[in-house]
């Protein structure tokens, strides 16, 4: 059960003008990428196509690749150094840390070796499986699954307490899916996912048959009735965004009395929760109870086809070719629309950052991030606060209560930039450089070990929920805090040599739209210690929620490919994370000035290039079948949805582009949503 983490994928450097002056006496560019627009598309009337049309015409997705943009080029420049440094640190060897890094990225280079072995690193697992006679057992098997990694009906995490933040508590929440959504299951009418589902049971049975079973088509039959089963009785993403629903305290003893089928004492043995807790938290209360039901009607052999899929597809990875190819033909081809595995050098940075991440990032920190990048970003972040803390004192629809306890929470925000300031100690992981499958299990176990041993300990407030090189960014509302990895503080979206406007525009608004979370929909619900508490009016709260209804029904009405809609209520938080953000970033641009008037550069003022590095910072390309599952999945809009559905709500963007009624983009005043 991961933590509530809203979060939007971007943020960057900045300097201000006068410090790009003294450092470059060159003429000052306009940071705009004016090769990707179209300027035969009016800007008034589509403005994401007018910044990047050209871009979107002549860019073809790499056959490797699902989607293409902004954030995977960047992504694409970052793994090839994450490479070297990998190499390098096995090659000198030195501290434990390069060396159990060096080891894991080496165990999975090794691909003759696991064409050697084929399945057999999993022969001990499928014989534990095989060994089972009871479904009381089944308590035992899930809990090891959420030790070596493998996803079952239900998974266990640990975070602060929502109510008490200064306390951890575990979580138990719903899992086990092997496809996106659930609406994959359950969505008959619906062609698409219809014939991804039937070609998931060909998968499964393909799959199962490499591994030897000779009855693979009645395997598969199986897993899809369990995960079926499992679709029905799961709450949807919308519901889980409802954090005080998802708050359920439950003594041992009434968690017993949720799952009287399920051997609890036995999973929370496994989980190693035994004597560390006397009350967890329930996510989703009624599917719990439903699974319950599930449990002791599906026969123990359907369970047990389950299992061995679950296992297999968790590996498949790391297995021969035979098992990488079929696992890449549904995960990669079917359900992401890639039609080339990608190089396994880079599977192996993967497989390296996923499981040793901040060993990882420590190296990359060292040698692509310094301390003059992070003062920068720091000063940034500070300016962004600050145009936040002026704009709560102009919102005519906050209340003075409401206001003073905005100023409050907001001067409570911990920000961190580039790289923790204590690294995680993997001393307790063994890596074995000819050991793959066995490293990928014991660090899943050794993560499950430190996270559970976080129980009854005064909570750690240098964890950070990402690695240095994540081309990521986030706002946790239990901890209260902005998070800016090193990797993302680069260009594309930051452009030393560029005027302020394109900096503030692209990445002034993200770094606004972290912070804005602490304020939408789903982070306004904690104040600023990091608790569930209204602190809103009653009539406040009302005023906030016609505001953003407005961005549920605009965003509702995009249509990402025929038939398949934004889920307005879904991406509310980032729609309104996006409108807010970019609105602060207007405000902290104005400010810059100081009651100067900007520069015009290449033919646009200064408020144009604002707007325009916001447009292109979300040039994106996707393939039909992960466009789907994004819009079935993510919490974000599709990038031609931020850039056009945010400026629309932007008064300023009307008056720099002359934007009237009639115009694609126009909406009347009483239409927009304007939140800060």
């Amino acid at each position: 059960m991961k933590r509530k983490i809203l979060s939007a994928v971007i943020v960057g450097l900045f300097a201000t003008s006068a410090a790009i002056a003294a450092g470059n006496k060159a003429p000052q560019k306009s940071g705009i990428e004016t090769a990707t627009m179209d300027n035969a598309v009016r800007a008034q009337d589509d403005f994401y196509m007018h910044q990047n049309g050209t871009w979107m015409k002549n860019t073809e997705i790499p056959a490797d690749r699902s989607s293409w943009g902004t954030f995977v080029q960047l992504s694409e420049t970052v793994q090839p150094q994450l490479r070297a440094l990998i190499e390098e640190a096995a090659a000198k060897g030195g501290n434990a840390d390069a060396k159990r890094v060096g080891d894991m990225f080496a165990s999975m280079m090794d691909e003759a070796r696991a064409e050697q072995l084929g399945i057999t690193p999993l022969n001990a697992e499928r014989a534990r499986i095989a060994a089972i006679t009871d479904k009381k057992q089944l308590a035992a098997q899930f809990a090891h699954f959420s030790r070596i990694g493998v996803s079952s009906p239900f998974d266990v995490g640990v975070h602060q307490d929502n109510k008490d933040s200064t306390r951890y508590v575990a979580d138990l929440g719903q899992s086990g899916l092997s496809m996106p959504d659930r609406d994959y299951y359950l969505k008959k009418d619906d062609a698409k996912l219809a014939d991804t589902l039937a070609k998931f049971e060909t998968h499964v049975a393909k799959l199962m048959a490499l591994a030897g079973d000779t009855n693979s088509a009645a395997t598969a039959k199986a897993v899809v009735n369990v995960e079926t089963r499992l679709a029905q009785i799961q709450w949807t993403k919308v519901e889980l965004r409802d954090p005080v629903k998802a708050y359920n305290k439950y003594d041992l003893a009434r968690l017993k009395e949720l799952m009287p089928s399920f051997d609890v004492d036995s999973w929370l043995e496994g989980v190693l929760l035994t004597g560390k807790v006397k009350d967890v938290n329930v996510g989703q209360p009624t599917y719990f109870q439903a699974l319950d039901k599930v449990l002791a009607d599906v026969p123990l052999e359907d369970w047990k086809a389950y299992m061995n899929y679950r296992l297999l597809a968790t590996f498949a990875p790391e297995l021969s070719k035979a098992y990488v190819d079929e696992n890449f033909s549904f995960y990669g081809t079917t359900l992401s629309g890639a039609t080339e595995q990608r190089p396994r050098w880079k599977r192996a940075v993967s497989l390296t950052e996923g499981t040793m991440g901040e060993a990882v990032g420590k190296l990359y920190v060292a040698k692509y991030f310094s301390p003059e990048a992070k003062a920068r970003m720091e000063q940034l972040v500070k300016n962004l606060l600050q145009a936040f803390n002026q704009s709560i004192d102009h919102l005519e629809w906050m209340s003075p209560a409401t206001r003073k306890e905005a100023h409050a929470k907001l001067a409570k925000f911990t920000t961190k930039i580039g790289y923790p300031n204590k690294w995680r100690d993997y001393s307790a992981l063994e890596v074995k450089r000819d050991d793959l499958v066995g490293n990928v299990m014991r660090a899943s176990d050794f993560e499950h070990h430190r996270n559970i041993n976080k129980l009854g300990k005064p909570i750690d407030r240098d964890e950070w929920l990402m690695p240095p090189q994540a081309i990521n960014a986030y706002y946790n509302p239990e901890m209260n805090e902005i998070v800016f990895p090193a990797a993302i503080l680069q260009p594309p979206f930051f452009d030393m040599k560029a005027d302020d406007a394109v900096n503030y525009g692209g990445i002034g608004a993200v770094i606004g739209h972290e912070i804005s979370h602490g304020f939408d929909d789903q982070g306004s619900q904690y104040d600023g210690d990091g608790n569930l508490r209204n602190w809103w009016t009653e009539e406040d709260g009302k005023r906030f929620k016609e505001r953003t209804s407005i961005l549920v029904k605009q965003y509702g009405e995009f249509e990402a490919l025929p038939g398949y809609k934004v889920n307005g209520e879904l991406t509310l938080g980032e729609n309104i994370g996006d409108n807010s953000g970019l609105a602060v970033a207007y405000k902290a641009y104005k400010l810059s000035l100081k009651g100067k008037k900007a520069p015009v550069i290449d033919g646009f003022t200064g408020d144009q290039r604002f707007y325009m590095g916001w447009a292109q910072v979300w040039r994106t390309k996707f393939r039909d079948a992960a466009l789907i599952a994004r819009v079935k999945t993510d919490p974000h809009s599709p990038g031609p949805f931020r850039a056009n559905g945010t400026l629309r709500n932007q008064p300023g963007f009307y008056e720099a582009f002359n934007v009237k009624e009639g115009d694609k983009l126009y909406l009347s005043p009483k239409e927009r949503a304007i939140i800060w």
